[in-house]
């Protein structure tokens, strides 16, 4: 048991350095912190500047603002963590397979850096929002910020997942450019009904954008397209975060194989 104790023991300072070094670096990456905070930025300004009409409890510039956070977020966990290829090829995955650290361990540790950078694009658009005429009660403002913050840990777990499995270069990309289609399809842009929202509630984002907004809509939908209930949006979340995590874990296992 001894022998085990120990040989645990130089895990902790290894994570922990693993995770000082990393998080220094993205936020050091001036091009990849710009993308992800000015786009979603740019099309909240576009999209919701100057909307006073009602939504809920709040406006319409405050839908579009937490739906804008939402997407900022997501950008910013799945760029990050999709980025876990180009560890990979420069012997990462091969350097930590000789430590104890573990593939749930790397996978929890990434997901916890992609979630600290994300808080940077949710606070720069909430300020912003707030300064142009966004509107809400309090309970609105704390509980979608919270909601897209915790909820950006499973994009996260999916970058990672898209960049482990998938063995190119252009994985981070591909993760990326999904979002998009994850966020069209998921009601992140503009309002859907018919047969197109009935698909896109199978969607990953879906979930994760109608429990941000839930604080403000009660869940009820734009352009009278119903109501989505609370168990509902956090079944897709569960579900989708689960998917996502058991491939994570697989894809770094693998890239811990040798060849």
């Amino acid at each position: 048991m001894s022998t085990t104790h120990s040989g645990l023991r130089p895990a902790r300072p290894l994570l922990f350095a693993y995770v000082r070094l990393d998080l220094a670096r993205q936020l050091r990456d001036t091009f990849g912190m710009f993308f992800v905070v000015a786009l979603p930025a740019f099309m909240f300004l576009v999209f919701g500047l100057g909307s006073d009409g009602p939504v809920g409890s709040a406006n319409v510039s405050m839908y579009v603002m937490v739906s804008m956070a939402a997407y900022g977020a997501v950008t910013a966990t799945t760029s990050i963590a999709g980025s876990a290829y180009i560890e990979q090829v420069m012997g990462w995955g091969r350097q930590l397979s000789l430590t104890p650290a573990r593939p749930r361990q790397l996978v929890a540790l990434k997901t916890a850096i992609a979630m600290v950078v994300a808080a940077v694009p949710v606070a720069v658009i909430f300020v912003i929002g707030a300064a142009t005429g966004a509107r809400g009660n309090a309970f609105d403002w704390i509980a979608s910020a919270v909601v897209i913050w915790l909820g950006s840990a499973m994009f996260a777990i999916y970058g990672l997942a898209v960049g482990t499995n998938f063995r190119s270069q252009n994985a981070s990309g591909v993760a990326a450019g999904l979002i998009v289609v994850m966020a069209f399809l998921g009601n992140v842009f503009s309002p859907m009904s018919g047969l197109i929202l009935d698909i896109g509630r199978f969607t990953p984002l879906y979930g994760y954008a109608g429990l941000a907004r839930y604080p403000l809509t009660s869940g009820y939908l734009p352009m009278d397209a119903g109501r989505d209930p609370v168990w509902l949006l956090l079944a897709n979340v569960v579900a989708w975060t689960v998917i996502f995590a058991l491939l994570a874990v697989l894809g770094v296992r693998r890239g811990r194989e040798r060849v």
